[in-house]
């Protein structure tokens, strides 16, 4: 049992890994709920204990779980010790747990949670749902991020806030890009600045509407469901759009990087806008765009991002050509070929990838890489996608 504090609520609490866990009288699904995976994100911490003080057991179908993250770094409000926990979970690292006697707190923090998530999905049928909670350190609307992948575009269009998907092509090994690649639908909420009341209030109406939408709770059993959702409406201002990530600025090991004060995530940037320093050299925009989750805090290595919205034409495109699995003659260009055909993983020989237009990678559903000397490993959440657990269901059909 640690205790953390949150400083918009001036009220400290005392966790441990299990923040809290219903299951109900019913069978239903099983909704896995994320808070505090970054230390000094406390406000998914405290939204999960009030909704669970809230929550009425005889009211659930199916189980709902509240896993708290980096309970050291949540201790001392820092985003992590040693490794952002939120940077670790690729295949390789979470088979080396298991083989290393010396592990860091974060390499420790993974295990716990990997042996936990390995649990639910073993003793639960399902239909899953992963929701990562989290905050910026910028002032910002709230927000949904997801891999690109269909079930998550169905489901994450039901609430009234902007959807930014395409980040995990520029993150290495983020918690929900890893459920994901398991076929499960996986979304991060982002609720507001680090400490905001808003950003406690915002995960609470996130995490209710997350219940209902799922079939965990029945709507009318939610008796502040309609003020959760204008909550979240307003909070957002009325932008429910779907974006897309086109830049990164990363940060190298000795940078001296500073973002320029007050820039908030959705703002508008014109190119050749100035936006940061970098070791004194001055950063600009290449675009005519939005920046997003600009940094204002010592830990981290993404500076800022650049995102643009998809008209909405191309995501049912996207949608069409991913349904009729049109990726396979991807295979027919020279310098292409399956690395793992099952699973949606392509490999690209680099010198080719030059000449492929990035958007048509795009629409079809490839969006995640992994560079060698020579090539370049593509991923489609598509083939991977458990869709067969969820396309029977009320939200999944009503987006059609």
């Amino acid at each position: 049992m640690i205790k953390i504090y949150n400083k918009a609520l001036n009220k400290s609490i005392s966790i441990n890994r299990h923040i809290g866990k219903i299951q109900g009288k019913q069978p239903g699904p099983t909704i896995v709920f994320f808070g505090g995976i970054h230390g000094n994100e406390t406000a998914g911490v405290f939204a999960l204990q009030n909704a669970f003080n809230k929550i009425k057991k005889e009211s659930v179908k199916g189980t709902i779980y509240g896993i708290s993250g980096n309970l050291k770094a949540l201790k001392i409000n820092q985003r992590y010790i040693h490794n952002d926990l939120n940077r670790l979970w690729l295949n390789g690292n979470l088979e080396s747990l298991y083989l290393n006697d010396e592990l860091s707190n974060e390499e420790e923090e993974q295990k716990e949670i990997y042996h936990l998530l390995k649990e639910i999905i073993k003793d639960n049928e399902g239909p899953f749902y992963f929701i990562d909670l989290h905050t910026t350190s910028s002032r910002t609307l709230p927000f949904i991020t997801i891999n690109d992948a269909l079930i998550n575009r169905k489901f994450s269009k039901l609430f009234p806030v902007p959807i930014v998907l395409g980040i995990e092509e520029y993150l290495d090994g983020p918690l929900l890009s890893y459920i994901n690649q398991l076929g499960y639908v996986s979304l991060g909420f982002e609720s507001g600045q680090h400490d905001e009341l808003s950003a406690v209030s915002n995960s609470e109406a996130f995490i209710f509407l997350s219940l209902v939408y799922s079939g965990v709770l029945e709507k009318d059993q939610v008796n502040e469901f309609q003020n959760y959702y204008n909550t979240l409406k307003q909070e957002a201002e009325n932008i429910s759009k779907i974006f897309e990530v086109v830049h990164l600025h990363k940060i190298s090991g000795n940078e001296g990087f500073k973002m320029k004060p007050n820039f908030k995530s959705f703002q508008d940037v014109s190119k050749g806008e100035l936006l940061a320093t970098s070791n004194k050299e001055l950063i600009r925009s290449t675009y005519n765009a939005k920046v997003f989750m600009p940094l204002y805090q010592t830990k981290g290595k993404e500076g800022f991002f650049i995102i643009k919205a998809i008209h909405p034409f191309f995501l049912k495109l996207s949608e069409f050509i991913r349904n009729i699995r049109l990726d396979n003659l991807l295979v027919i260009f020279p310098g292409v070929s399956w690395k793992n055909r099952k699973k949606g993983i392509l490999k690209v020989n680099l010198r080719v990838a030059r000449f492929m237009v990035k958007p048509i990678f795009h629409l079809l559903g490839y969006r995640n890489k992994e560079v060698n000397e020579k090539d370049i490993y593509l991923f489609n959440r598509e083939r991977t996608s458990k869709k067969k657990m969820y396309k029977r269901l009320k939200w999944y059909q009503q987006s059609h």
